[in-house]
């Protein structure tokens, strides 16, 4: 039988593809043993970060008592964790933070601390990714490993202690944050004080995350009217919300986590580039490998 150049020609090609028997890919994710703890990697990370500000720390803690610094927040969960068995090689972090980069400030810190994170949360924060997204997560958490979830809104607060604002590096517009918590809140007062436009469209789907936000917070509408300061309560707002939908997902998902489960719940509070990021801690919760809750942590991180 003759065979073509062109014919000749594919047989290199169909071997370089040939990488190994048929059949199903591993799913685990690559997670480099190392004997590093998370506590070994502290310094390191937190390193760059801008140096404590007495004043300004007072200031935060006028209008968010009870927040601590990132840093001593992930001091105090790695301390906590390590004693439950976490480390970088056998923990998978999983998020739920709003897609605001300074939301991602929190989030970069824990990766740099226990490493791949699998991503559940959209707009202000919310777990959008559902009891899908936590079926997939689970899955990844490495054998006879843990997941350390963290979850929450975010909210800005100027150096001179504007609430809702924030500078941000390289633009000299001090900005909303959150802004898609704001732009629910200015919704839903447009409703509660009947200036809102009847619309009776479908929500989009190039906007669906937004405008379930907003139908979210709805409940809240008297609270927030009545709020002293309308934007140092809404991240709270926005929280209580959110946590109907954390405590439905992981209930309903818990038992499906190897050997524990660590939840984080709280209000990030994002502040100029030269000033440190504070997290209001307002739920810390370990369920073992069967989904029972074994310990309420939230009073060490207080």
């Amino acid at each position: 039988m003759k065979l073509s150049v062109a014919t000749i020609a594919l047989f290199p090609a169909v071997t370089a593809f040939q990488v190994g028997p048929v059949g199903r890919a591993p799913t685990s994710l690559n997670i480099v043993k190392s004997e590093e703890k998370a506590s070994d990697k502290l310094d390191k990370v937190f390193s760059s970060r801008p140096a404590e500000d007495p004043e300004f720390d007072k200031l935060v803690q006028a209008n968010f008592p009870g927040a601590i610094s990132n840093k001593e927040l992930a001091t105090r969960v790695v301390e906590l964790l390590e004693e439950k068995g976490f480390t970088p090689d056998n923990t998978l972090l999983a998020t739920s933070v709003c897609a605001d980069e300074l939301a991602r400030e929190l989030e970069d810190e824990f990766v740099d601390l226990y490493g791949n994170n699998f991503n559940l949360g959209g707009l202000s924060g919310f777990p959008f990714a559902g009891n899908t997204g936590w079926g997939a997560m689970s899955a990844h958490v490495p054998d006879g490993g843990y997941c350390l979830t963290i979850h929450g809104p975010h909210v800005g607060i100027t150096k001179d202690g504007v609430i809702g604002k924030v500078e941000r590096s390289g633009i000299a517009l001090v900005d909303n944050c959150c802004g898609s918590a704001i732009a629910a809140s200015n919704y839903l007062q447009s409703i509660t004080d009947g200036s809102a436009d009847i619309n009776p469209r479908i929500q989009q789907f190039s906007d669906f995350q937004q405008s379930a936000v907003q139908e979210l917070i709805l409940p809240f509408g008297k609270r927030l009217s009545r709020a002293d300061n309308r934007m140092r309560e809404l991240p709270y707002a926005i929280y209580d919300s959110q946590e109907v939908m954390v405590t439905d997902i992981v209930n309903t998902g818990k038992a499906s986590i190897k050997a524990g489960l660590a939840v984080l719940g709280g209000i990030q509070i994002n502040t100029s580039p030269d000033t440190l990021d504070y997290f209001h801690p307002l739920r810390f919760d370990y369920f073992d490998g069967d989904g029972n809750l074994v310990e309420n942590m939230l009073p060490y991180l207080r």
